[in-house]
């Protein structure tokens, strides 16, 4: 059983004792650490609530709804739902936050809380640290019985955020009609599959077809939308001689797309061609994570604008998006995050300016793909003792590359013109992750085999 506390939220396997797995004591302690806190910080007593569709949803929900009207909190529950949707409904409520109960792309024995401030923003660092010490400390208190909070439920916020993303100038709901796409999804049995045939029906797509849209939680897949959880929709999209495929996470905030001839568009490059229509049409600047592809700044500085890199993490992009006025930003891993909406990742708006992209283009997905740089990311990882001091290991290895450009605010990540090497550690394990980019898969390796080396010279 495992439980994880972090800034952003809480994390666990559901079951277990208290403290070591999502018990319902640990989802109680939590909940109200983040509702004394949000109140606190907000002075308003009403918080969104929002689950993605797992097993596990509704128990969770359950308990949480009834602590934070303990606390004399209103809760206005939005039932399934999607994170970025939440995210949207918060500051139309004028509430103090919110919280999505919602694992992400983790297996089906995991689920969360997600938790966001009053700007439907997912609370910083320092906002998290004060709601764990909360939750340690045991410092709140509950109402009495005249204060109890009340319970409202709102169906109409997957309208409302449709209806707001059809109204964004770059979304042209008349090409992508007239493109009469024919398109597979795979919504992986989560709340994708309510969110996703709505949009695809608003944008005037009339051929869907729907693979694994019951939203019952119960995941026929790993639910992370990587390559070899997606080959039932890669052999539907060529059987049904569709454009394209379209996969998104159980909290819709991850998207990824498969070509029409069933190979993959590569998550990495969901964001590149966002922002790549978003820049033909708005000039400024971009952001994502240092572990994200190098093909966005290509994109960036070929429309004449500035990327920026930030530490990983949603929160952390956000906040350099706000610095650098960015136009557009978001993560490797298929999430995008568009500010003239909101400062989230939203798989459905990113679906819209994809599609729309796609029409205006007019060829198919795969040649749209071929257009962008051919880059590719390895993944690598190594175990050192738990005595190691890790942080004086990457220093070295700093050192060693310091006539390189390189960039600390995240580990090290270290640039070798248009490859780079990014490492990591593990804050819950003795462990460097290592990621590293090139034009080929041999490149990437061999620059990631070159670090992995120059580690284990420097632990000789």
């Amino acid at each position: 059983m495992t439980l994880i506390k972090s800034i952003s939220g809480i994390r666990g396997t559901i079951g277990g004792t208290v403290g070591e797995g999502l018990t319902p004591l640990d989802i109680v302690k939590f909940t109200s650490a983040y509702g004394a806190w949000a109140v606190k910080k907000s002075g308003i007593k009403k918080i969104v609530l929002g689950r993605d569709a797992r097993i596990s949803g509704s128990m969770v929900n359950s308990l949480v709804v009834g602590t934070l009207q303990g606390l004399g909190i209103d809760v206005v529950d939005l039932g399934l739902s999607t994170t970025p949707t939440v995210e949207i409904a918060v500051p139309i409520e004028k509430a103090a936050g919110g919280i999505i109960l919602t694992a992400s792309h983790n297996p089906k024995q995991w689920n969360a809380l997600k938790l966001l401030n009053a700007d439907g923003e997912f609370i910083s660092d320092a906002d998290g640290k004060e709601v764990l010490e909360i939750a340690e400390s045991s410092d709140f208190s509950y109402a009495d019985v005249n204060d109890l909070g009340k319970v409202s439920t709102d169906k109409n916020y997957l309208k409302e955020h449709i209806d707001l993303i059809l109204a964004l100038p770059l979304v042209d709901k008349e090409a992508i009609a007239k493109a009469n796409f024919n398109i597979v999804i795979d919504c992986v049995n989560s709340t994708g599959g309510i969110f996703v045939p709505a949009l695809l029906k608003a944008l005037g797509v009339k051929t869907v077809h729907q693979l694994y849209c019951e939203p019952d939680g119960i995941f026929p897949h790993n639910p992370e939308p990587l390559p070899e959880n997606l080959t039932a929709l890669s052999k539907e999209v060529v059987s049904k001689r569709a454009d394209l495929g379209i996969a998104v996470d159980p909290d819709v905030d991850r998207l990824c797309f498969v070509c029409e001839d069933g190979n993959m568009f590569g998550e990495e490059y969901t964001l590149v061609t966002v922002a790549d229509y978003v820049l033909k049409n708005t000039k400024g600047n971009t952001v994502s994570n240092l572990s994200s592809t190098r093909a966005l700044r290509d994109v960036t500085e070929n429309a004449g604008g500035e990327y920026f890199a930030a530490a990983v993490g949603e929160v952390n992009v956000v906040n350099k998006m706000k610095e650098v006025k960015a136009v557009i930003g978001g993560e490797g891993n298929g999430g995008v995050i568009y500010p003239e909406l909101h400062y989230g990742r939203d798989a459905l708006v990113g679906i819209a300016l994809f599609l729309t992209h796609l029409a205006k283009y007019g060829k198919p997905v795969s040649h749209l793909r071929s257009t962008y740089p051919g880059y590719f990311i390895s993944k690598n990882k190594i175990t050192l003792t738990p005595e190691m001091d890790i942080d004086a290991l990457l220093l070295k290895v700093e050192e060693k590359y310091k006539k390189q450009p390189y960039s600390t605010i995240d580990g090290l990540k270290i640039e070798f013109d248009k490859e780079w090497v990014h490492l990591r550690r593990s804050n819950t394990e003795p462990i460097i992750r290592i990621y590293s980019e090139g034009n080929s898969e041999t490149v990437a390796n061999n620059l990631a085999n070159k670090i992995i080396a120059d580690i284990k010279e420097i632990l000789k």
